[in-house]
């Protein structure tokens, strides 16, 4: 009689990790092991070595990642591959560091369609060969302009404004996806824009240990902790497990699909705006003057970047700020007549100085 092993599942050399070649022992039989469990055990294996399977490329930079840290003060010391455990036990970069490195090769696809199924689609992004954290930034921003505002004005009355889905609970799905993925066969989330649904697709369904009663309750148990962990530091999620009890409060349990492969988060549109939304709200007297948090503009994004790496160039900057490098340029140049910043030294080894701080008109 063997122990069991931690890599399961185990094969016949010869025939593969197939059905016919693994076996799972029922009672005193031995019997074909179905390819579903065949798949969930490959999955668990993975699961649990990522952070020590070798990275596929070790010429990895992060420059973008050094940034994002930078832009919250918490900048990343020479020492940082280590405590972001992006190492192997033999000290190479894993692929925890291959999904944060500037210079990967895995790609985040985005799917827009005319209608309410996959006939007709009309356009199609691929957000590839950057750091994670900027491919879903860029995915955040474009559900952002997706996302369009309702608004409905009746005399004497507040105005109501109003998303085709809850903004909040649209970002917790996107970041949730990005955070929860099964990366071990780089699979990557799928972001789909309907004409009445945006549908979200993470791949790897229930961590093992975690059932659909607990999911939805909110019970935490990350599968990616390293991933986790930058994220928390980023200041993108406040606290485990409050993601899905947020969407299954504003869309229900149907809101959620899950099976041993893939989480599906279906936030259907909301169209129109209805006297009930407008009665639920507090009535203010001067609603324009009710005070509104906004992101940080991309102008200040540009020139923070610029303080934390003067060498910054364009094409870091445009990912950084989700925007091309046409906006960069043209930022640049409304930053440079407002005597903002100036560029010192050639465009190929210059540098960035900052010489005062007020605000610059979008």
């Amino acid at each position: 009689k063997l122990a069991s092993g931690a890599e399961m599942p185990y094969y016949i050399k010869d025939k593969g990790r197939s059905e016919s070649g693994c076996f799972i022992r029922i009672g005193s039989s031995s019997q074909p092991m179905p390819e579903s469990m065949i798949d969930k055990l490959m999955a668990r294996r993975h699961q649990s070595t990522l952070a020590n399977v070798l990275s596929r490329h070790q010429d990895l930079e992060f420059k973008q990642l050094k940034l994002y840290y930078g832009l919250k003060n918490k900048p990343l010391n020479d020492n940082f591959a280590k405590t972001l455990d992006f190492l192997t036990s033999d000290g190479q970069y894993n692929m925890i560091a291959f999904l944060f490195a500037d210079n990967n090769n895995i790609s985040i696809r985005l799917g827009k369609y005319m209608g309410m199924d996959k006939m007709d689609l009309i356009e199609r992004e691929d957000y590839k060969d950057c750091c994670l954290i900027t491919a879903m930034q860029k995915i955040l921003d474009r559900f952002d302009v997706e996302n369009i505002t309702q608004s409905r004005k009746r005399p004497m009355q507040t105005r109501l404004d109003k998303n085709l889905a809850d903004k909040n609970v649209l970002h917790e799905a996107i970041i949730n996806a990005f955070a929860h993925n099964d990366y071990s066969r780089l699979d990557t989330p799928i972001f789909q824009i309907y004409s009445d649904r945006f549908e979200i697709i993470s791949f790897g369904g229930l961590v093992d240990g975690l059932d659909l009663e607990k999911f939805y309750e909110g019970i935490s148990m990350p599968r990616n902790r390293e991933i986790m962990r930058i994220f928390k530091d980023l200041e993108y999620v406040e606290q485990l497990g409050s993601g899905i009890p947020k969407i299954v409060e504003k869309y229900g349990r149907e809101g959620i699909s899950v099976n041993d492969y893939v989480v599906r988060t279906t936030l259907k549109f909301d169209k129109g705006v209805d006297e009930k939304d407008i009665s639920q709200e507090h009535p203010q007297e001067h609603p324009q003057k009710h005070p509104k948090k906004h992101p940080q503009k991309t102008y200040q994004k540009i020139v923070e970047a610029m303080r934390i790496k003067p060498d910054v160039t364009m094409q870091e900057l445009a990912e950084l700020a989700a925007i091309s490098s046409e906006t960069v340029k043209d930022q640049i140049k409304r930053l440079k007549s407002k005597g903002i910043i100036r560029h010192i030294g050639p465009k190929k080894g210059g540098h960035w100085e900052i010489l005062e701080q007020k605000e610059a008109a979008e």
